[in-house]
């Protein structure tokens, strides 16, 4: 039953996430009384669907640059060599997510102009903590008897870690890099203040001229596919677990 209800549910937010990217005059007749002024009730200066398609492109990005970067950092400070190094990059890691993104943006317009640049480092900074604290606390948890195991097996320290480790840490791995996808596809709307393309034009649009209608667009077709892309995710992620014996299928 609980099965039932996830599918319904998926099949409904997918359904009024391709009307509103592809057929939103569809929900006129909802999005009309959130007008004022005879004002339109459904943005149309630029494709939705080509808006989505740009601020998912952002996202991507960002977040493979982030993993890359938070993965190796994890990696590194949880060996011996560079266990002294966790305080100093966690620092790094926290300043990235506590540093206002729009601080971000208006720091990094002069030097790289207008445009994806700003947005995508602005996203890359936000996207590391969550991905590195779960590299590490993955790598952390695995237990010393598997280690020795994996030791007395013969195994060299880079055969442990790809062999051992990594698959073990990889549910909380995914997780992490779950949690900074959906705040940067909430987050990149702001890339809009800077040009740069995405679903934050619409929302922004709707501000400027007070038009609710623009912003309730705006605002559902980032928050569903921030659900839907997160629940895809976590299909793969039990997906990959299953497959290399870490969960009961």
């Amino acid at each position: 039953m609980k099965l039932l209800v996830a599918n319904l549910f998926r099949l409904a937010a997918l359904a009024l996430l391709l009307i509103l990217l592809f057929r939103t005059e569809w929900l006129s007749f909802l999005l009309t009384p959130l007008t004022s002024n005879n004002a339109p009730a459904v943005y149309t200066q630029n494709s939705l669907a080509s808006l989505a398609a740009g601020h998912l492109q952002l996202v991507v990005g960002s977040i493979a640059c982030s993993a890359v970067l938070a993965v190796l950092g994890g990696i590194f400070v949880t060996r011996e060599s560079g266990a002294d190094f966790l305080p100093l990059s966690r620092a790094i890691a926290n300043a990235g997510q506590t540093f206002p993104p729009v601080a971000v943006l208006a720091l990094a317009v002069p030097a790289t102009g207008f445009g994806a640049m700003p947005t995508l480092i602005a996203l890359f900074l936000y996207g590391l903590l969550p991905i590195f604290e779960n590299t590490v606390a993955g790598l952390k948890q695995v237990s010393p008897q598997v280690l020795d195991a994996a030791d007395g097996m013969g195994m060299s320290a880079t055969q442990r870690l790809l062999r051992v480790e990594l698959p073990l840490a990889l549910p909380l791995i995914l997780e992490g890099l779950k949690v900074a996808t959906v705040i940067n596809i909430g987050t990149a709307t702001i890339g809009s203040t800077v040009a740069a393309k995405g679903l934050g034009e619409v929302i922004i649009a709707g501000l400027i001229s007070d038009n609710t209608a623009f912003i309730l667009q705006g605002g559902l077709i980032v928050g569903l596919m921030a659900v839907l892309i997160y629940d895809a995710m976590g299909l793969v992620e039990g997906a990959i677990t299953r497959r290399i014996g870490l969960r009961a299928v």
